[in-house]
């Protein structure tokens, strides 16, 4: 027998070493070791997310005739006693990227083969094996055309029922209450999911991605908000690429471009993982190298009024009380709160990817620290100091304040183009319009330019 361990990869399509070992003459047994310390390692409700998608998995496996074996404890020790149970000659795993999740996997490597049991694993979190392209790209774009030019290999099979073991588990799966609403886990939901969003939003998805009066009133009509299935690997990547691109071939002109754009997103998702692989420490040490240090500020005032949504600057305020709401926010908003923290506040980027990786149900590791990291201007990135500046980025994509008035209801009944203005209007006129809602906390121009004093300083050119 070959025993199959499922970690962050909880589906039976599109999963490459399952699929591997399910084409061998030996039957699979699946397993899903609870791990209380590496469970540790992501937020609360995250967390509780993927046990509903490690239940969703254990039904699957039912409907096909077999059972996912869920233990609780270390991996090298649950898997060692498993393969002797039931005369494993191999166990299979996906590789994967972050370092504690690395060590995790060399450990059970070890375990297993001082039992004189047999190890293999497979890419499945990304379509191209970071370890093929170079170990340092200086920006996006040079990384994508090579990343592009990389065959992606088409989606796996689902295995047959009669290729894994015949057998059940009366185990429980383990799942808690959270503080807001989860969206339904498992490959069905996020195949839903993605299925309406082929059927229209794909074909329009450039142009009204950065919408966010459409992001209120249609949420996945512009954007798939497949990410926190993707984070879970509940759905596979070679899928998601798969079916965008038979869409890519099917259309031409002004929905040639929509389609490709959103492929050309995942990209970015392939990126950081490569930079993760090439930089284990990519979510603690600043990826580039400057001649000073960054003189980041210590404020924990500050950065709870960020935290709380409570800053006086309408969209960044609303993309933190999105994120306390739903565990999710929308991605032209969440690069404006991150920019605010570290460029208007000068608050380091590690604090806010923590508070990132505590509240999102999408928390990647790689995505989280390598969008923070080019978001502050640490990372990769063409220009050396990069700043979102809140009111005209809301002023280009929220100027009905549809989307700030969602999640700011202190700024309901105040006209649109006050709320854009907000942190330029005089003390006396916010008081009098809404006078619930907090000044802002740093002046726009005093933050923008403080900002680039630092960064300049850190980069040698003061």
């Amino acid at each position: 027998m070959h025993l199959y361990w499922h970690q962050h990869d909880l589906r039976t399509r599109d999963n490459v070493g399952l699929a591997a070992m399910a084409g061998r003459d030996d039957p699979v047994v699946p397993v899903y070791v609870y791990d209380p310390e590496a469970l540790g390692t992501i937020g609360k409700r995250q967390r509780a997310f993927f046990m509903r998608g490690v239940r969703a998995l254990k039904e699957r496996y039912r409907e096909l005739g077999s059972d996912l074996l869920v233990r609780s404890g270390t991996p090298g020790d649950v898997l060692t006693d498993l393969a002797e149970e039931f005369g494993v000659d191999t166990v299979g795993y996906a590789e994967g990227y972050r370092p504690a999740r690395r060590a995790r996997q060399r450990s059970v490597e070890r375990a297993l083969g001082a039992a004189g049991v047999d190890t293999e694993s497979w890419t499945d979190l990304v379509l191209v094996d970071p370890g093929r392209l170079d170990a340092a790209y200086p920006n996006h774009s040079l990384f994508h055309d090579d990343w592009q030019r990389v065959p992606k290999t088409p989606p796996a099979g689902e295995p047959a029922p009669e290729s894994l073991a015949d057998m059940s588990d009366s185990t429980t799966v383990p799942v808690s209450a959270v503080d807001i609403d989860l969206p339904e886990a498992g490959y069905a939901a996020a195949r839903e999911r993605y299925d309406d969003f082929l059927d229209a939003g794909i074909y329009s998805y450039n142009d009204t991605r950065d919408d966010l009066a459409l992001a209120v009133e249609a949420p996945t009509a512009a954007v798939s908000r497949l990410s926190p299935y993707l984070a879970a690997g509940m759905i596979g990547v070679r899928e998601v690429w798969a079916d965008a691109t038979d869409v890519y071939d099917a259309v031409t002109g002004g929905e040639a471009r929509n389609v490709d754009k959103f492929r050309y997103e995942l990209s970015w998702r392939e990126q950081n993982y490569h930079l993760l692989y090439h930089n284990p420490d990519l979510g603690e040490a600043n990826y580039e190298s400057f001649p000073n240090e960054i003189e980041w500020r210590e404020d924990d005032d500050a950065f709870e009024a960020w935290a709380a949504g409570e800053t006086g600057y309408p969209l960044v305020d609303a993309g933190m009380r999105q994120l306390e709401r739903e565990g999710y926010v929308h991605n032209r908003p969440r690069q404006v709160v991150a920019s605010f923290l570290t460029k208007h506040l000068l608050i380091d980027w590690r604090r806010g990817a923590r508070h990132f990786q505590r509240k999102l149900l999408d928390h990647d590791y790689a995505s989280n620290n390598g969008n923070w990291q080019w978001i502050a201007s640490t990372g990769t990135d063409s220009v050396d100091v990069r700043i979102f500046d809140p009111v005209s980025q809301m002023s280009k994509y929220d100027d009905g304040a549809a989307f700030v008035t969602e999640y700011v209801p202190e700024l309901r009944g105040v006209p649109a183009r006050r709320i854009v203005d907000w942190p330029t209007l005089s003390r006396s006129e916010r008081e009098s319009l809404a006078p619930d809602y907090p000044h802002p906390i740093v002046d726009r121009n005093e933050g923008y330019e403080r900002a680039q004093r630092v960064f300049e300083r850190a980069l040698g050119k003061r």
